[in-house]
């Protein structure tokens, strides 16, 4: 697994749409803000022709020519990290116009965003056999004051930090809208992590032994995944290279990091056959399921909880869910394609990537 380098003190931040671009707001002062902020702190700026475009149709502009804008940024290196604006609906149309051969062949970068991105943070690593971040796209920067998951996103980019840890509370509804753009995450939600395993679901008090002490969960793995709404998208079509990839690894063990956004209940689990069916979860040794942001939700007696397990239960390996990944923030940069170790005690959970 090709590892781009960080970035460095006054190096260069390369934006780029592939997916829905800033041309609107709340998105539009949060994107020129993180400008600022970034700015301010010493790194210079270079924008892609289509960050402030809203032409296309789910996405920034045309398939092509934003598919030219990622061979040029990510295929050329042409600088330090790339940052996507804004995820979106139909990213998987630009993939047509994508030269993955060219990318891979080119000097790693590191490219962040998350949602509609896993077209390129999943393919990443399963394609050219290079990490990315799933993690919170450019506007996510110009908040008025950063989150420390914004600050954990900004440390892996620049190599500051190797772990990650989740956080305390959540956010379930949003404050910022068009009248107010930089606001920061409304968390106060108490994250609770759920843990099923070999058919029981297990709460943060079930790991306590009658000693007091805590039992920990530790499991390590090669991370890989995204948005589950994208990923059901790519089964069986050529960009699908999953069986490779997992028989390349297989020493290490895969680690599935997921999470939804459209997706109801009953679509989250017909995902997930569908993926354990295309034979996406071979020698997998655990799954990091995120907060769904159809969370909370109940379809005919199913919950999210049960959309994704009751699939994988025959697996019989750890499946830790509600954790900080994706559409409800805070979110905590997963690098996808990075070997990793998971360890989960009480109600924490940290995870740290052997980069």
């Amino acid at each position: 697994m090709r590892i781009p380098e960080y970035l460095k003190k006054g190096g260069k931040i390369g934006f780029v749409a592939p997916s829905f671009g800033c041309n609107i707001e709340p998105y539009k002062s949060g994107f020129e803000n993180a400008q600022k902020k970034f700015t301010d702190m010493g790194y210079r700026i270079d924008i892609g022709p289509n960050c402030y475009e809203g032409s296309g149709i789910g996405i920034s502009n045309t398939p092509e020519k934003c598919g030219d804008e990622i061979n040029e940024y990510l295929g050329e290196a042409k600088d330090d990290v790339i940052i996507s604006c804004g995820g979106g609906e139909l990213m998987c149309e630009v993939l047509d116009y994508i030269d993955f051969k060219k990318i891979k062949n080119a000097k790693p970068t590191w490219y962040m965003g998350f949602s509609d991105n896993t077209n390129l943070t999943f393919l990443l690593p399963t394609l050219c056999d290079t990490a990315a971040i799933y993690a919170p796209c450019a506007p996510a920067f110009g908040m008025s004051e950063w989150h420390p998951a914004i600050n954990d996103a900004y440390n892996i980019l620049t190599g500051g930090i190797k772990e990650v840890h989740g956080y305390d509370k959540w956010e379930l509804d949003s404050l910022k809208d068009e009248e107010n753009p930089l606001v920061p995450y409304n968390t106060i939600e108490k994250r609770v992590l759920k843990i099923f395993n070999k058919g029981r679901l297990q709460s943060e008090k079930s790991f306590e032994k009658e000693s007091g002490k805590v039992e920990e969960l530790i499991v390590e793995g090669r991370l890989i995944g995204g948005c589950l709404d994208c990923l059901s998208n790519l089964v069986g079509t050529k960009y699908d290279k999953v069986r490779e990839f997992n028989k390349k690894y297989k020493e290490d063990g895969i680690i599935w990091f997921m999470e939804s956004c459209d997706l109801n209940n009953m679509s989250m689990r017909r995902a997930m056959w569908q993926l354990k069916n295309a034979g996406w979860f071979e020698h997998v040794n655990a799954f990091l399921i995120g907060r769904p942001l159809y969370y909370g939700h109940d379809d005919f007696g199913l919950d999210h909880y049960h959309a994704f397990y009751d699939v994988i239960k025959e697996l019989d390996v750890p499946v830790i869910m509600d954790l900080d990944i994706g559409h409800l923030p805070p979110m905590m940069p997963m690098i996808s394609g990075a070997k990793a170790q998971v360890k989960v005690s009480g109600n924490d959970i940290n995870i740290k990537y052997r980069i």
